[in-house]
């Protein structure tokens, strides 16, 4: 299904908005973040019908509307790209760098899941193979609006304790293209997203990468992310 341009453009900013705030977004923002020349009333008029389309919900009556799975998938198909990282690429090239300093001849798996939790703000993982995996960053998620909910809280520590078990199960599914998981379609928790790589290592052995987050993450840094750690791990060989 393809919105109107104007559909589209008021999904976007509702979807950046909600990113950016973790708050419901009203119909006056949406006219102020999408620049549109329409009224509050048009925009609310469009609002509905994209209710109706289930691309967004109202938590409570007054409020602004968040976003819904639905609504990420399509915000992921049509407006997001990997962004570079940039800085953040010269930090995980020095990880890698650091690694092969040590006479190991490969990367530290647990630094590198330290430092892409650092700069992605989300959980980061990283599995040699379905048995030798390392996760990093729990702190980051319960600190997000997102985890307020106990039921969340309570996907998240269940998710923990079949951890090794999830990864042997996507572990194969994984390809050299990073792949985006959102929801219902994510193994690791259908309140979540994540964004997964394979790899291969310095020392021949297949790897998987991944950030785990919220379904409000930033798609486009951390699509940045796990491309530039893939190129950084490619470069190293």
């Amino acid at each position: 299904m393809r919105l109107e341009p104007r559909q589209e453009a008021i999904l976007k900013a509702i979807v950046d908005e909600y990113i950016r705030s973790a708050q419901p977004v009203g119909s006056r923002s949406v006219a102020e973040l999408s620049g549109s020349l329409v009224s509050p009333a048009t925009i609310r008029s469009e609002m509905a019908a994209l209710e109706d389309e289930g691309f967004i919900v109202q938590p409570h009556t007054s409020a602004g509307r968040i976003p819904t799975e639905k609504a990420y998938v399509y915000y992921l198909q049509n407006f997001v790209s990997a962004e570079p990282g940039h800085a953040a690429s010269a930090q995980l090239r020095k990880s890698v760098a650091d690694g092969r300093s040590t006479g190991t001849g490969e990367p530290d798996m647990r630094d590198l899941a330290r430092t892409l939790m650092e700069l992605s703000g989300e959980m980061a993982i990283v599995a040699v193979d379905p048995r030798n995996s390392y996760y990093s960053g729990v702190a980051n998620l319960v600190g997000k609006p997102d985890f307020s909910d106990i039921a969340v809280v309570q996907e998240l520590s269940r998710m923990l304790d079949r951890f090794d078990q999830l990864v042997g199960e996507v572990f194969d599914r994984m390809t050299s293209e990073p792949q985006v998981l959102i929801g219902s379609e994510n193994p690791f928790g259908k309140d979540m997203s994540a964004v997964m790589v394979k790899c291969r290592l310095p020392n021949g052995q297949i790897g998987i990468l991944g950030l785990i987050g919220p379904m409000r993450m930033d798609y486009g840094r951390n699509l940045g992310l796990v491309t530039d750690i893939q190129e950084i791990l490619d470069d190293s060989l």
